[in-house]
């Protein structure tokens, strides 16, 4: 993934999506872009699940394959499967994924 102070980053084979997740949330939500102290921004998300066995993980990604209408099987943890920030990987066309991620960001999340 490309070093860039966006929450999204465009790769070869799909985008990265910056992540912090707050597990054993009241509900399953994306709460949108925030800054992080670092300068850089992050995509807010709050599941149900515990952060046991992958099952916050697992809900992620059940979240955001739904709210953004891709398979589940597109999307995988490439760096902080254990921690609360993680990086998200999603495969598939780098330019339209980035470009249908960031319209329904601006579009319901702003």
């Amino acid at each position: 993934m490309a070093e860039t102070d966006d929450f999204l980053a465009t790769a070869a084979g799909g985008v990265g999506v910056r992540l912090v997740v707050t597990p054993k949330a009241s509900r399953n939500r994306v709460e949108g872009v925030r800054r992080e102290a670092d300068g850089g921004a992050v995509l807010r998300v709050a599941v149900t699940a515990a952060p046991e066995d992958g099952k916050a993980n697992a809900a992620v990604i059940k979240l955001l394959a739904k709210i953004w209408h891709l398979p589940k099987g597109a999307f995988s943890i490439r760096a902080g499967a254990a921690a609360r920030r993680k990086v998200l990987f999603i495969e598939g066309d780098a330019t339209e994924l980035a470009r249908r991620i960031r319209k329904w960001v601006e579009d319901d999340h702003e």
